[in-house]
């Protein structure tokens, strides 16, 4: 019997000599701190009891707890006294790390604390645990919650970037005359840690986010800003012996319901009638398994990818670059700071419609692992060049398929490598990438990235699309240099991408190019009392030339920033230098500001937008330009927030005004209780071009409504029901504002946990 072997064959059987490998790995030594003085462990008590996450503390168990004060006062003060008293209490039995916050405050009243969905609580007061469970100060999990026991939760990685993180884990809060109390209890099996029966170390920090004239961040250390390893300064604790993960065996079964109706064709707008489509019941399944305590296989039939949450409204004219959303689906969610790299070699929301998926995350001993292999039932193609992109979509199956790994070697030096391939009917895309992060001294890092693909297009598509035909090869590089200290930063970086890389599987909207930029940046730092807190300034010079050595821009850029009371913040940024375009040269001169502020602990205002010189890509001609964005959020009361954007753009050429676009975003929530919402989003876009000034035929005027009302049942972040309405209107010259889609759909998913 013959068997085709296919790259996504080869990748998986590398993935599974990998496993291998790791399992057999030894751990890091626990003993062996990574950031230079050794700090000696708080031991943490193993306890015999039930905890109640209802923020009242009132468990016996909490009596033997550990308790550590938050005594430092971080940001904006640099290690001073903190202004209030805060403790955090930690505790743990063979299921669960239990953690308690004592927030004291001489003023309840001030406290900021307000009812909202999950991960949507920073404008609030808050409090933190950050654990580095594998003591290798590299990578972190942060569990948040505000004074009332709204959750958020996150992955923070080495240079202090974020990733979502939705684990299933208990919380509560409750004000009360001496501040507020704040208890959770986080399941072992939502974590990552060493395997080990004996005392394992592990890297905590605690913190609390204090509002008031500013916002105070005080912690559990004081920080050295002239060390750029954050984790390495940390607090250590011990215990966890005898710590169990628990099966780590969980399904996900979801159904979802749509409905939708829309008018077929243009020539039906706007009298023609609705008619049906899509309209189905899908029945999903989601599965995932720790099979060691630090490795999860995700496995998905028919998986619920489908996203409730309407993206943000972005311009999209005169545009030089294709827009980049963020992912929100739960499957691609689990482990994904994993596969964040410089270059930006995986982006997921290029699978648009995946039918089945795998997923194997985690870490053993001194080794990442990240691998998923996804069947998509429609292709995205994402076609990048020097000076702008394009993009198409073809129907028929795709498998995309991603391998991550990454060895730390020591803990100030790791080398990995990625290897991703995309499969259809008379396609490929393969990407091979390897990484290294140096910590060369505890001010400067480096960071390196090569890669290189081969590409082979449906021969239609390539002719179509003006692509290469055939089999095509593109290699790149990328190195990155800085220096951090307390008051003085400076880079360096430079970039080489060959005309013929492409990275289906992730966001690279721009090839053909050689980069260079070097800057510089001083910081003032003040504790609160005066009209600033933080000023920052500086310089780059950056270069840009396609890789037949044509430019593409050079220039030289300068900012302010600041922060002052009332938690304000402006943040100029100028730019001057000469940009090609089409064969042309271009002098720029350009501003980008922003600046905010909150009025009161209620009202939040802000506005971003930027003024000067600006090419008009469409018709390749210098204009002048101006973007304005204001923003208003509202916290009305414990339940209802308001939320409004107003974005203006407009284009002036040689002529007279080319367009004006217009984009306004509302958004009304009624949080009933930190499980129950019922939002309402509306979203409306109009555009006007003046038609005698471009040179191809085109409408005069674009218009676009869309609409959401959507009511939110959402126990964790699996277990949830959703139930909603949408629909869509357009318009142009030729008729008015008209609706043309409508959808109605509900959601239910269940989260059982073995």
């Amino acid at each position: 019997m013959h068997v085709r072997v296919t790259p996504a064959h080869k990748i998986a059987a590398l993935l599974a000599a990998l496993i291998a490998g790791a399992l057999a790995a030894p751990c890091r030594g626990q003993d062996a701190p990574a950031g230079g003085e050794a700090k000696t462990p708080h031991r943490i008590p193993r306890v015999e009891c039930e905890v109640r996450a209802d923020g009242l503390l009132d468990e016996a168990c909490w009596d033997e707890a550990l308790v550590l004060p938050l005594a430092y006062e971080v940001r904006p003060g640099e290690n001073i006294p903190p202004p209030v008293r805060t403790d955090v209490l930690l505790a743990y039995d063979e299921s669960n790390l239990y953690v308690a916050f004592r927030a004291y405050d001489p003023a309840p009243s001030l406290i900021r604390a307000r009812l909202t969905d999950r991960d949507r609580l920073w404008d609030d007061d808050w409090v933190v645990i950050n654990l580095d469970t594998f003591n290798d100060e590299r990578r972190s999990y942060l569990f948040i919650c505000n004074p009332l026991g709204v959750q958020a939760d996150e992955i923070e990685n080495e240079g202090g970037g974020g990733c979502a993180f939705d684990a299933i884990w208990d919380s509560g809060g409750k004000i009360n005359e001496e501040g507020y109390f704040v208890e959770m209890t986080i399941p072992f099996r939502a974590l990552r840690f060493q395997r080990s029966s004996e005392d394992q170390i592990w890297g905590i920090d605690a913190i609390r986010s204090y509002p008031r004239e500013v916002r105070h961040h005080i912690g559990l250390f004081p920080r050295d800003r002239n060390n750029n390893c954050y984790l390495c300064q940390a607090e250590k604790i011990i215990g966890f012996a005898g710590a169990k993960p628990g099966r780590s065996l969980e399904f996900d079964p979801t159904v979802t319901a749509t409905r939708g109706q829309a008018r077929q064709g243009e020539e039906d707008i706007p009298q023609g009638d609705f008619e049906d489509v899509g309209n189905v019941v899908e029945f999903g399944l989601t599965g995932t398994w720790g099979f060691t305590p630090n490795l999860t296989l995700c496995g998905a039939l028919n998986p619920d990818f489908s996203q409730v949450e309407a993206d943000a409204p972005q311009m999209d004219v005169n545009t030089q670059y294709a827009l980049y959303y963020p992912e929100r689906r739960p499957f691609f969610l689990e482990g994904m700071d994993m596969f964040n790299s410089r270059l930006g070699i995986v982006y997921t929301r290029t699978l648009a419609d995946p039918d089945w998926g795998i997923k194997v995350t985690g870490k053993e001993g001194q080794n990442i692992i990240g691998f998923f292999t996804v069947e998509d039932a429609v292709t995205n193609f994402l076609f990048p060049s020097a000076y702008y992109s394009s993009s198409a979509s073809v129907p028929g199956n795709s498998v995309g398929t991603v391998l991550r790994y990454r060895r730390d070697f020591n803990p100030s030096a790791s080398l990995g490598f990625f290897i991703t391939d995309r499969e259809g009917e008379d396609y490929y895309n393969r990407l091979a990438s390897v990484d290294g992060n140096f910590r060369i001294t505890q001010k400067d890092r480096v960071q390196v990235q090569l890669l290189g693909t081969e590409t082979r297009y449906p021969d239609s598509l390539a002719v179509d699309e003006e692509q290469p035909t055939g089999r095509f090869r593109g290699s790149g590089l990328d190195i990155h240099y800085f220096h951090n200290t307390s008051t003085l930063d400076w880079y360096a970086m430079m970039r080489r991408l060959e005309r013929g890389i492409r990275a289906d599987l992730g966001y690279r909207p721009q090839v053909d190019y050689n980069f260079g930029e070097a800057g510089l940046g001083y910081t003032f730092n003040r504790e609160g009392g005066s009209w600033w807190t933080m000023l920052n300034l500086g310089g780059s010079y950056q270069y840009e030339e396609t890789t037949a050595q044509e430019l593409i821009q050079k220039g030289l850029s300068a900012w302010l920033d600041y922060n002052g009371p009332k938690e304000a913040f402006v943040n100029l940024n100028t730019y001057i230098g000469e940009n090609r375009y089409e064969g042309e040269n271009y002098e720029i001169a350009r501003l980008y500001y922003e600046g905010g502020l909150w009025m009161t602990s209620s009202v939040f205002v802000m506005a971003w937008g930027t003024v000067g010189d600006k090419i008009d890509y469409v018709n390749s001609r210098p204009g002048e330009g101006l973007t304005l964005e204001p923003i208003v959020n509202l916290k009305l009361g414990l339940h209802l927030e308001i939320q409004f954007e107003h974005t203006y753009e407009r284009l002036d050429v040689e002529g007279g005004r080319l367009y004006t676009a217009v984009q306004d975003y509302l958004r009304l929530v009624y949080q009933f209780n930190r499980r129950t919402f019922l939002r309402a989003v509306v979203q409306y876009a109009n555009y006007d071009y003046n038609t005698n000034l471009y040179i191809e035929e085109r409408d005069s005027k674009e218009e676009g409504l869309f609409t959401q009302l959507l009511f939110s049942y959402k126990i964790n972040p699996q277990t949830v029901f959703f139930l909603g309405y949408s629909d869509i209107y357009e318009g142009n010259e030729h008729y008015a504002l008209t609706q043309t889609g409508r959808t109605f759909f509900a959601k239910l998913g269940y989260a059982l946990i073995l």
